[in-house]
Formats: C-alpha cells, structure tokens, sequence
C-alpha cells in the first residue's frame, strides 16, 4: 500500500487553494515525470479527471490522487509548507531519492534514473 504524508500546514494551504478553484469536484494530483537535472521532476497540481488506472488516497481529508507509474517513485513521500519572512512554499522529501538537484525538485532513486536534462 503506498504511504504519502501531507503535513497539516500543508493540507491547509492545499484546502485553501482548492478552496479559490472553479470546479467543486477538484482534487490535489501527484505524479512523477521524466527530466529535470537528477533524471525525474515531482508533478504536483490540482486535477478534477480521474482514471480506472489512478491510485486515489485521503489524506487528512484531502483527496489525493496519482498515476500508478508515478506510486512506487514517491511511496513514502512527505509534503510539508514552510511560511517565512520572503513568502511561503511547498517542501518535498522523498526516501526514495538517492540524489537530487534544483533545491530538491528533480530526483533519481536507486533503481530508476529516468531522464536527466541539461541544467
């Protein structure tokens, strides 16, 4: 079964934002996409079109849904959201990262390298 954290801070903002969308039925995506400089990039965004294929997980209340492709790169993955003096932002922590760039936003693990870019 695939683990993901969203800390409260996080879901609340996450709430908030989905709280300002059009649609009602919106939920908070996560996926994984090949490129970046470490070989894989996280996909995180707001989505009101599910598949037979997705994984849809509740976290918090918070409806989450994700690529089956995408589950066993980020099982076990934390989101949090810091707020400081210079705004406030959405943090990764991935176990599964053996190396990472771009301030944690590009990624590879052990076993898959994806497709790294040119930084």
């Amino acid at each position: 079964m695939i683990q993901i954290s969203i800390s409260d801070q996080a879901v609340k903002q996450i709430s908030d934002m989905l709280a300002e969308e059009e649609h009602s039925n919106m939920f908070l995506r996560l996926g994984v996409n090949e490129g970046g400089c470490s070989g894989f990039s996280y996909s995180l965004g707001f989505d009101n079109e599910q598949s037979d294929e997705d994984l849809e997980l509740e976290i918090n209340g918070l409806k989450v849904v994700m690529d089956e492709k995408s589950s066993p790169l980020i099982n076990g993955l934390s989101i949090d959201y810091k707020q400081s003096a210079m705004g406030g932002g959405f943090t990764v922590e991935n176990p599964n990262a053996t190396a990472t760039c771009g301030c944690g936003s590009s990624f590879r693990t052990a076993t898959e390298a994806g497709k790294p870019e040119e930084c």
